[in-house]
C-alpha cells in the first residue's frame, strides 16, 4: 500500500509540475480558468482522484498506527487494504493518462519557464545596445519612426524590472526585444528618410500637374456629352467637375504642408503629406476620367451599337456550348434561353431619336455579368452520371 502511494504521489509531482509551469507562462488557454475541455479543469479532475485516494491511504495508515514497516497487516484490517491499493494505483493511472495526453505542451511551458531568465537578460541586452545607438544618432530621434519605438523600448524595460512572475516577465522581455528591433531598424532607415521624402514630392508635384491637365478636359467632354447623347447618360456625373477640383485643391494643399515640412527636418512628416496628395489625386483623376471614359465608350457604341451585342450574345453561345458538353442542358437550357430574350428587350431600347445608350451598355452588361455566373456554377458541377 506504501508502495502504491508513494509512486502515485511521484507522478503526481512531476504531472504538478508542468501544469504549474503552463499556468505561470500563460502557454495556450488559461489553466487556472478551468473552463470545459482545457488541460486546467481536466487536471482539476484527476487531482481530485488523488487527493481522495491520499485521504483513504492516510487513514488506513493511522488506523494501522501510522507504521509502514514489512510486518503482516492485522487480520481486522486487511480487507480494507486491497481496495486502497487499488484506488492509489487508479489515481497514478488517472495521472499517467493526464500527462502523456498534454506531455508536449507540459513539457514546453517547463522549458519556457526555464528560459525566462536568460530571454530577459537578452532582452535588457539588445535594449542597451539600441539605445545607445539611438544616443549616438540624437539628430534622428524626433522622427514619429524613431520616437515611437523608443517610447515603447522604455516602456517595455520598465514593465520588465516590474514583473514578478515568470509569465509577465516573459511577455516584457518580448516586447523589449520586439520594441528594440523596430528602434534599430527604424535608425538604419533614418538617414535615407530626407532623399525618399524629396522624390515623393516630385513624383506627387507631377502627377498634380498632369491630373491638373485631365480635370481641365472633363467640362468640354461633360457638354459634349450633353450634346451628343441622351441626358440620361450622363445624370450620374453631374458633380464630377466639383468633385475633381475639391481633389485637386486639397492635393495642392497637402503638397504645400509637405515643402514645409521638408525644408523644417520632418521628412517623415513630409512624406505622409506626400501620400495624402496622392490619395486626393486619385479622387480627382477618377472623377474626371468616368467623364472622359464615359463619353469616349458612348461614341463608340453610337457608332456600331451592334459590336456590343454581338460580343454578348458570343458569351452566350459559348455558355451554352458548355452546358451540351458537360450534358446538363436539362438544368440550365431554359436559364440561358432566358438570356437571350433579356438581350433583345436591352436592343430594343435604341429606338428614337435619342436612345439612352448608356441604359443599352449597362442592360447588356448586366447580361454578361449574369452569363459568367452561370458559367462558373456549371464548371463545378459534375457530369452526370
Amino acid at each position: 500500500m506504501s508502495t502504491a502511494f508513494l509512486d502515485l504521489d511521484r507522478r503526481r509531482t512531476v504531472a504538478e509540475a508542468g501544469v504549474r509551469a503552463s499556468e505561470e507562462i500563460a502557454a495556450g488557454p488559461d489553466l487556472a480558468a478551468g473552463t470545459a475541455g482545457d488541460i486546467g479543469s481536466t487536471w482539476a479532475v484527476v487531482r481530485s482522484r488523488c487527493d481522495a485516494a491520499t485521504s483513504s491511504y492516510l487513514a488506513l495508515s493511522e488506523q494501522l498506527g501510522g507504521r509502514v514497516t514489512n510486518r503482516p497487516v492485522p487480520p481486522n484490517h486487511r480487507a480494507e487494504v486491497g481496495p486502497v491499493v487499488e484506488q492509489l494505483t487508479a489515481a497514478a493511472r488517472a495521472v499517467d493518462e493526464f500527462y502523456h495526453a498534454h506531455r508536449d505542451r507540459l513539457a514546453s511551458a517547463q522549458a519556457t519557464l526555464a528560459a525566462v531568465p536568460q530571454l530577459a537578460e537578452h532582452a535588457r541586452s539588445v535594449a542597451a545596445a539600441a539605445q545607445r545607438r539611438l544616443a549616438t544618432l540624437p539628430q534622428f530621434a524626433t522622427y514619429p519612426s524613431v520616437h515611437a519605438p523608443a517610447t515603447r523600448l522604455a516602456a517595455g524595460l520598465e514593465r520588465l524590472a516590474a514583473a514578478s512572475r515568470p509569465g509577465a516577465r516573459r511577455a516584457a522581455a518580448q516586447q523589449v526585444v520586439a520594441a528594440a528591433g523596430e528602434l534599430d531598424a527604424a535608425l538604419t532607415a533614418a538617414p535615407g528618410r530626407e532623399t525618399e521624402a524629396g522624390t515623393k514630392l516630385t513624383s506627387a508635384r507631377t502627377r498634380l500637374a498632369a491630373a491638373t491637365t485631365r480635370t481641365e478636359q472633363l467640362g468640354p467632354a461633360y457638354s459634349a456629352l450633353l450634346r451628343e447623347f441622351n441626358a440620361a447618360s450622363s445624370a450620374d456625373l453631374t458633380g464630377n467637375d466639383q468633385q475633381a477640383r475639391t481633389g485637386l485643391a486639397a492635393a495642392e494643399r497637402d503638397l504645400t504642408a509637405a515643402t514645409a515640412a521638408l525644408r523644417t527636418g520632418d521628412p517623415e512628416r513630409a512624406v505622409a503629406l506626400a501620400g495624402a496628395a496622392r490619395a486626393q489625386l486619385a479622387v480627382a483623376e477618377q472623377a474626371a476620367d468616368a467623364v472622359t471614359d464615359r463619353l469616349t465608350l458612348l461614341r463608340q457604341v453610337r457608332d456600331d451599337p451592334r459590336a456590343r451585342e454581338r460580343a454578348t450574345r458570343f458569351r452566350l453561345r459559348d455558355a451554352q456550348m458548355l452546358a451540351v458538353a458537360k450534358g446538363i442542358t436539362a438544368e440550365w437550357a431554359s436559364v440561358l434561353d432566358a438570356q437571350n430574350e433579356r438581350i433583345d428587350r436591352v436592343v430594343g431600347t435604341l429606338a428614337g431619336r435619342h436612345p439612352d445608350y448608356w441604359a443599352y451598355v449597362q442592360g447588356l452588361d448586366n447580361v454578361t455579368t449574369f452569363v459568367s455566373g452561370v458559367v462558373e456554377r456549371m464548371r463545378k458541377q459534375p457530369q452526370p452520371g
